[in-house]
């Protein structure tokens, strides 16, 4: 498979929280990073996701935004 998104991290899946239509995937990256991805229900069952499996996250995206006042 190929795509155009340079942006893909490894880790590992360590917690899958399912509700009716969307999921939050949480990965860890390091041992003090991780990273949370929220993806559909139906791509975590399609994927066949559970805590354990080694995965790739693809980060493509123009923008990331974070505020705290």
């Amino acid at each position: 498979m190929s795509i155009s998104a340079r942006n893909n991290i490894e880790g590992v899946v360590t917690k899958i929280e399912n509700g009716k239509v969307a999921s939050t995937v949480k990965i860890e990256i390091t041992e003090s990073t991780n990273l949370t991805s929220m993806i559909t229900k139906e791509a975590v069952d399609d994927l066949n996701l559970k805590e354990g499996d080694k995965v790739k996250a693809v980060i493509k995206a123009t923008e990331v935004l974070i505020l705290k006042e």
